[in-house]
């Protein structure tokens, strides 16, 4: 059976073009290098994904899907290395243990690979190196998918503030409707929509808006 069940997966690789693309027009028409905002390392530490498949992923290739214990292993493995102790030294297995509650002898077990990991344990530790839920366990395209939304969100707050305070000196209420509360509101919460499709429905709404706001008589 199939009906009524989307495979988020696919879904995700489905979307990861749309995704790359508004974040490379954000960054045009912020003046900030796409090279910048599509940093293969970054958006691998980032995400968790693999260097060799971050890149991949962007040039619109496939580049296979471990298993899922390999996968938390290699993204377990990229956060000791990258989630560092306030003195630049990597937490020990002990430390790992007490913030995630758990024994020193599961955590042993966990990053040696010798105990597949349960939800609850991918949840700890996420929780103990602060980063958001599901990095440990989300699959490559929609890991890459969700970062680079995290940079969408990034980049139309940036254009969020220099267009609202470009209207700021607007006088018209039409323009200032378009520059300020479309902008600052509208575009804020389309970014947090699934689908372009979605997105089209509020570009729709927001022309209707517009329509009905009058110029004021000279």
């Amino acid at each position: 059976m199939t009906d009524g069940y989307e495979d988020p997966g696919v879904t995700e690789t489905a979307q990861l073009p749309a995704v790359i693309a508004r974040v490379a027009a954000l960054a045009d028409r912020l003046g900030v290098p796409q090279s910048e905002v599509l940093d293969v390392s970054r958006l691998s530490v980032a995400c968790g994904v693999p260097e060799p498949v971050v890149e991949a992923l962007l040039g619109g290739r496939s580049a296979g899907e471990p298993d899922v214990q390999a996968r938390f292993l290699g993204r377990l493995d990229l956060l000791r290395r990258t989630r560092l102790k306030p003195g630049g030294s990597k937490y020990t297995q002990q430390e790992i243990a007490d913030g995630a509650g758990m024994s020193r002898q599961q955590a042993g077990a966990l990053i040696n690979g010798d105990r597949r990991p349960t939800m609850e344990h991918c949840d700890a530790l996420q929780r103990f190196f602060s980063v958001h839920a599901g990095f440990l366990t989300a699959e490559d395209p929609e890991a890459l998918a969700g970062g680079l939304q995290r940079t969408e969100q990034e980049l139309l707050q940036k254009l969020a503030d220099r267009e609202g305070t470009a209207a700021e000196s607007v006088a018209d209420p039409l323009e200032r409707l378009r520059q300020d509360h479309g902008v600052r509101g509208i575009a804020w919460r389309a970014a947090q929509l699934p689908t372009d499709q979605h997105r089209e429905k509020v570009a729709k709404w927001l022309d209707m808006l517009l329509e009905s706001v009058q110029r004021p008589e000279m």
